[in-house]
């Protein structure tokens, strides 16, 4: 069973890293149940602190996720239109069954809602969508470095416990 568990947990790690860019996939959720996959084994010894860490971190990360986006536009001259739009295109994304929906929705969301609010100002409006594409990639960077360093504890707990594992 422990190995089914790390196995699974493994997998889990890897699922993470690329749904940190890949938006279909869940990124940091998932790397972060990889390790608690690891933790239940009969084999490493339970350490709340890791895992109360990491799902805190977990946790912050994935909101900063939509609130990144929103930031971005802002920062780039957005207004509240914008940011609005930013959100709803975001979530359009989720849900439109099209490619590259979570980049395109909220760059398209900003587009549109800049546009709204000044429909003359074509280059503000770009300019906040830029923002947003800029906002989502940071929050995908940020995603990818944590998966990353989650993959990095997962692999030195195994191999701390690797004679009672394998």
């Amino acid at each position: 069973m422990d190995l089914l568990l790390f196995a699974l947990g493994f997998i889990c790690a890897i699922i993470g890293i690329f749904g940190s860019f890949l938006p279909v996939l869940p990124g940091l959720s998932s790397c972060w149940v990889g390790l608690l996959l690891l933790y239940l084994t009969k084999a490493v010894e339970n350490n709340y602190w890791v895992l109360g860490i990491t799902l805190l971190i977990t946790i912050i990360i994935t909101i900063l996720d939509y609130v990144i986006p929103a930031k971005g536009t802002k920062k780039f001259g957005g207004s509240s239109y914008g940011i609005w739009g930013t959100n709803i295109g975001l979530v359009v994304g989720i849900l439109a069954p099209i490619p590259f929906g979570v980049i395109i929705g909220p760059f398209v969301g900003a587009f549109i809602g800049e546009l709204i609010y000044d429909s003359k100002n074509h280059k503000r409006a770009l300019k906040a969508a830029t923002g947003s594409l800029l906002g989502f990639l940071a929050s995908s960077f940020i995603n990818f470095m944590f998966c990353i360093i989650f993959l990095g504890i997962f692999l030195r707990v195994t191999w701390e416990y690797r004679n009672i594992l394998f």
